[in-house]
């Protein structure tokens, strides 16, 4: 998988980041992990014209120790179409800056 790691969490700071994610994204179907939405002027050539498939995300998993944010842009309720594909380089940058967004945010030092 394509991502994002941050690693090397301490408690306090997944507790912030928990906090963080709860305030600013969706909850995904299973405890940690968070759906991050990728804006419709970002959406990828494999992603126009799929209005049924929408919206899209990237996830984001909080686990006990770290934090990673997948490359893989996803539909919540379509997981076996054309659509889901890898991030274009503009949906990469747009994830990286919420990522570094939070971690300047909550002074996560890790």
């Amino acid at each position: 998988m394509r991502q994002y790691l941050i690693d090397e969490i301490s408690f306090l700071e997944r507790d912030n980041i928990e906090h963080y994610l709860k305030r600013t994204l969706k909850s995904g179907p299973i405890e940690g992990v968070f759906w991050l939405e990728v804006p419709a002027d970002l959406l990828g050539p494999q992603q126009q014209g799929h209005d049924k498939c929408a919206p899209f995300y990237f996830s984001l998993v909080l686990e006990e120790n770290s934090l990673r944010c997948e490359f893989l842009v996803r539909s919540v309720d379509n997981l076996h179409c054309s659509c889901i594909a890898w991030a274009t380089p503009g949906q990469r940058q747009f994830a990286l800056d919420y990522v570094d967004r939070l971690l300047k945010e909550e002074k996560i030092r890790a």
